[in-house]
């Protein structure tokens, strides 16, 4: 796939970032802190409110989750956003920024996760954490101004498992979500697709942090293949409406274009939305850069 060069405004994030180390090259627990310090400051949009809340978890845990509300009056649509964060980082701050702006620009009543995270709690526990807050979004969002619509959305390894609630949506006794946004998501564990060649060393994720990762949040062989971990591996039919992002410089790009291009062939309602110039993570960078906030704007008129 021809791609253009870096956007120039986001290669001079990339470049201020440039002495953060790989998240897999530290602990969990610095990588942790590194995470938050980096993405848990900016508030750059006005919203009407945030409430946190905990709710009841699978495993008899709680689910912390926090309630965007935008400045607009009246019902309105919720989505469910599960944060990146190679299932291991991640918090409901470091991700309130991104929601706020899709509270706002959509507009939506956003419900953030704060899923269960590898290594201390792998594969399914992040994922069964999803599905009882997209559950309890269904039951209770209106308490908020939901009108009854309920959409997921994610990012990065958060996107794979706004996939695997859609998934289980289907194959189990829950309504499906109304549309399912899958932001550059992490699909597949093939780390020899031509996007890890060209973008393995980044910038922002690299395909060594990916495969790393990958291990501490599927322990057992034998779910690599299961399609709730890899969605590629599954059939598509049935699945909820969805809208796929891919950015060229992603080691993730490729697998991202596959998923849309096997959920198209099933017969899926499946948009897709390709920034050749943006790196992984870019959504993020909307006050940095115009095409990432393009991009947002696209995503939430999507939603």
């Amino acid at each position: 796939m021809a791609e253009s060069d870096l956007d120039p405004e986001v290669a001079r994030v990339v470049d201020a970032l440039s002495g953060v180390p790989e998240w897999h090259s530290v602990s969990v627990e610095s990588a942790r802190r590194l995470e938050a310090e980096l993405f848990g400051a900016d508030r750059t949009t006005a919203v009407a409110y945030t409430r946190d809340i905990a709710i009841d978890g699978p495993d008899g845990n709680e689910i912390p989750i926090r309630v965007v509300r935008p400045e607009v009056e009246g019902p309105l649509p919720t989505v469910v956003f599960y944060h990146g964060g190679l299932w291991a980082l991640g918090t409901l701050d470091s991700a309130e920024d991104i929601c706020r702006a899709l509270a706002d620009r959509t507009p939506a009543l956003v419900v953030a996760v704060d899923y269960r995270l590898a290594p201390e709690h792998p594969f399914p526990a992040g994922l069964d954490d999803c599905v009882a807050a997209y559950a309890w979004a269904r039951r209770h969002a209106d308490a908020f101004g939901g009108d009854g619509r309920v959409s997921v959305a994610g990012t990065s390894a958060g996107g794979n498992l706004a996939a695997g609630v859609a998934r289980y949506c289907r194959d189990h006794d829950l309504p499906a979500p109304d549309r399912q946004a899958l932001l550059y998501p992490m699909i597949d564990d093939e780390f020899d697709r031509a996007s890890y060649r060209e973008h393995g060393d980044g910038p922002l994720l690299t395909g060594d942090a990916i495969e790393h990762f990958w291990g501490e949040y599927v322990r057992s062989p034998v779910n690599r293949a299961n399609p709730y971990v890899a969605p590629l591996r599954g059939k598509q039919d049935g699945l909820a409406p969805a809208m796929i992002v891919t950015a060229g410089h992603d080691p993730l790009r490729d697998e991202g274009v596959a998923y849309a291009e096997q959920l198209a062939a099933a017969g899926v309602d499946c948009e897709h939305r390709h920034y050749p110039s943006m790196c992984h993570g870019f959504l993020s960078l909307t006050d940095d850069s115009a095409v990432a906030d393009r991009a947002m704007d696209d995503v939430a008129a999507w939603l």
